[in-house]
């Protein structure tokens, strides 16, 4: 007999070969049919496994938030089934859960198309509605190879071939058709429900190598529910009229061509974006950082001993001649990070312990390899710019620093409007440089940080780990905004590093007059502040506030009759720091407005004989269609005062207070 506790912290105890399902039952008959799946300690197992062993019981279901992973994986499968009863031959390959929903590649002579969905979708729900049951079986691996070559796949060949000899062959069926597979599942493909739509069909190299066969993936999502199903639709909608690439076309903020892949191609307008955030940013640095400026391009025994050289070198481009080799023999690559260059600027001179912190900032151009099919505009890019910081410190420093770039991380998200945040605990991944004791240390002492990092928030600031998640050289926080229409982007970090400096030799003079290792914090707010603009143009939907508009005000006018005065109406504006533009053209009022708010223009003054014999304007919002006439100087003020961004307003009313 085994004991099982219970979420209610009672214990039950059972024989070893107990299923989830019978211990469903043994609680209520209602649970047992609402049950889809149990978990051992976390663990998330088949109603049909045995318990086995002693533990932490917890019936899951479909309406528990953990469900949902389950719905999606059978989904896939049901989708491979459909597809192979409706194209005979066709192989199904791997078929993962992904975020918001799942997908399957397949190898069929003639690739799908989207006018193919409609019909799998039909057939899946013939199978959900037949609510075949799935049940679970252990083959030998000469077994599975000899079925799976019986039929074609070859495919699924190879995946039995890649498990590994200490694991189970599972094949999983549904009714007649089976699936290698890991598992778990649900009971029935009942219990998947019908909130499912299949998305959209894109290629895909087997195994992700551009040197095998392309295969044709098709992208699904599935739901507990119709509401949530149709929500996650209505989200995607927005979206879509959201898009930073749709958005940047039609405010001619910036484009990309084939020339230069991966690499931003910076419009008038866009660079004024790029220039305005960059300029915040250093505002909110002035009196705690010095802004330094590393070189692009290094020698590869600085990557070496950094030790990017070994754990990122295919992320990395090489500066070549014609050879592998520059004419002097040495082999240099762009930098993908700033870290190593600021580590030599630390060490050029000595340091003191009364020195420390030494906080440097760089707004550097870093250059990374990503697959050409991983870009996507402004949010994955091969050249980007980082606003990033290192803080060079003592260890009794370090935790009061993690907090003091906590609440500088926290306060740029909100003047931009960023209210939810998460800050998670990313800890030390499988591959790493440096020993377990260091390892242990930052860990401790970033979790008395986090926990810190909650409890100033009220509440308010949500916390968690990422386990496994940490740089190659330190464990890292990780802060998450959730945007307008609910989307989350992982943008800052701060990473506590004791390796960085040590492989550098980089030491200051502590109180006894003996050389210590600083340690090294990484920070990054923006991250990249290109895939930063794009987030906040699809947050905004183009709609910036005033202080960060490229083109604040544009000034029309409705007849020829007021075209002077409306050039002396932008002059005046202009200086008093507003940017503007002028339309005179032959043009309809109408036209002119509809244009500007297409461009996103916030704020069109309209002018007319009228306006220009009483030095007054008409004031239309973007996203309105109601207009003000007020005076030249009235408008003039109230723009002037709502273009100022909010780190100037809060230090010309601090300024203020003093005065007081």
């Amino acid at each position: 007999m085994i004991d099982l506790t219970f979420p209610d912290q009672s214990v039950r105890s059972t024989e070893p070969t107990t299923t989830g399902a019978e211990i469903a039952a043994g609680i209520s008959k209602s649970l047992a049919k609402k049950a889809v799946a149990y978990a051992l300690d976390g663990e998330i197992r088949d109603l049909s496994d045995p318990v086995g062993r002693a533990g932490l019981v917890e019936i899951v279901t479909r309406d528990d938030p953990r469900a949902i992973e389950l719905i999606r994986h059978d989904a896939a499968h049901v989708m491979a089934e459909a597809v192979q009863a409706l194209w005979p031959g066709t192989q199904a390959t791997i078929g993962p859960v992904i975020e918001n929903g799942f997908y399957y590649d397949f190898a069929k002579d003639t690739p799908f198309t989207p006018d193919d969905l409609p019909v799998i979708e039909k057939k899946m729900l013939e199978i959900i509605r037949r609510n075949a049951a799935f049940t679970k079986e252990v083959w030998s691996r000469d077994e599975a190879r000899r079925v799976f070559g019986e039929k074609g796949e070859t495919y699924k060949v190879q995946l039995v071939d890649a498990i590994s000899a200490d694991q189970d062959v599972k094949i999983y069926r549904q009714g007649e058709w089976f699936d290698l597979c890991r598992g778990p599942h649900m009971a029935s493909t009942g219990q998947i429900g019908e909130a499912f739509k299949l998305m959209k069909v894109a290629g895909a190299y087997w195994r992700g190598d551009s040197n095998n066969p392309m295969l044709t993936r098709i992208y699904g999502t599935a739901w507990a529910t119709p509401d949530q199903l149709k929500s996650y639709l209505t989200m995607l909608e927005e979206a879509e009229k959201r898009d930073h690439r749709r958005l940047g076309r039609e405010m001619d903020l910036f484009h990309f061509q084939e020339e230069g892949p991966g690499v931003v191609f910076w419009h008038p307008k866009g660079w004024s974006l790029f220039q305005d955030l960059t300029a915040y940013m250093r505002r909110r640095l002035l009196g705690s950082y010095q802004e330094v400026n590393a070189p692009q391009v290094l020698d590869k025994s600085l990557w070496e001993t950094s030790g990017h050289w070994g754990w990122y070198r295919e992320n990395m481009f090489q500066v070549q001649s014609a050879g592998d080799e520059t004419e002097d023999k040495r082999v240099f690559a762009l930098k993908p990070m700033n870290c190593p260059g600021h580590v030599m600027i630390f060490k050029h001179g000595l340091k003191s312990y009364r020195e420390l912190p030494i906080r440097f900032a760089e707004f550097g151009l870093v250059h990374r390899y990503e697959p050409s099919g991983a870009m996507h505009g402004l949010m994955r890019v091969r050249g980007f710019t980082q606003d990033d910081a290192h803080v060079f410190c003592t260890e009794d420093q370090m935790a009061d620093e993690c907090l003091k770039i906590n609440d500088l991380i926290l306060s740029v998200y909100e003047d931009f409007g960023f209210e939810e945040i998460v800050v998670k605990l990313s800890t030390r991944p499988e591959k790493r440089v440096g020993s377990d004791e260091l390892w242990d240390h930052a860990e401790e002492v970033m979790t008395r940080v986090l926990g810190q990092i909650e409890a100033q928030s009220g509440g308010r600031i949500k916390t968690g780990i990422n386990p496994g998640e940490g740089a190659f050289y330190g464990p890292k926080f990780e802060y998450t905004l959730r945007d307008a229409i609910g989307r989350e982007w992982q943008c800052g970090t701060t990473q506590v590093d004791f390796n960085l400096p040590e492989r550098f030799g980089a030491f200051y003079i502590d109180a006894n007059s003996e050389k210590k290792t600083p340690v090294m914090i990484h920070r990054a707010i923006c991250g990249s502040m290109e895939r930063f603009l794009g987030i906040l143009i699809e947050n905004f939907a183009g709609h910036f506030p005033l202080w960060m508009s490229p083109v604040q005000v544009v000034v029309a006018t409705i007849t020829s009759e007021a075209d002077e005065y409306a050039a002396k109406v932008v002059e005046e504006l202009r200086e008093a720091g507003l940017r503007v533009d002028l339309d005179v053209r032959n043009e309809k009022i109408n036209y002119k407005v509809r244009e500007h708010s297409m461009a996103k223009v916030p704020v069109i003054l309209v002018c007319g004989k009228r306006e220009a014999e009483e030095r007054s304007v008409n004031v239309r919002r973007l996203g309105s269609r109601d207009q003000e006439a007020m005076s030249l100087d009235a408008a003039m003020a109230l723009l002037v005062e709502e273009a100022v961004a909010p780190d100037l307003k809060r230090s010309r009313k601090g300024r203020q207070t003093l005065a007081a």
